[in-house]
């Protein structure tokens, strides 16, 4: 497998998923679905992109409907979760600096 190709591992994925959520060229993009729970869960957008920039993923990929990529769950505490833990389902691109974020949930009833 070459460098950066997906299924990325564990750590891979979530060093990946970080640096692009810090670079400041990010394009992140929402599905309906997903704004709908980040407003359902009392969330900001600003939630979620803490949780990409800082958070880890525990559970390997799955692959995603667009071909060559896959879905990743990532998972952290952010500033309006209080003590309870969010998941992140996106679909990051590396080569274009992109992530989409599927959906939104909280761990414990995930």
């Amino acid at each position: 497998m070459q460098p950066g190709q997906q299924p990325w591992s564990l750590p891979e994925a979530t060093r990946t998923i970080n640096g692009i959520a810090r670079n400041k060229l990010c394009d992140l993009s929402y599905t309906y679905h997903a704004k709908e729970r980040v407003e359902e869960r009392g969330l900001l957008v600003s939630d979620v992109l803490f949780v990409l920039r800082n958070g880890h993923v525990y559970d390997a990929a799955e692959p995603s409907t667009l071909s060559g990529h896959y879905k990743y769950r990532i998972e952290g505490q952010s500033p309006n979760s209080g003590s309870r833990t969010v998941r992140v389902v996106v679909v990051p691109d590396s080569s274009s600096c992109q992530i989409k974020v599927v959906t939104v949930m909280w761990r414990d009833e995930a």
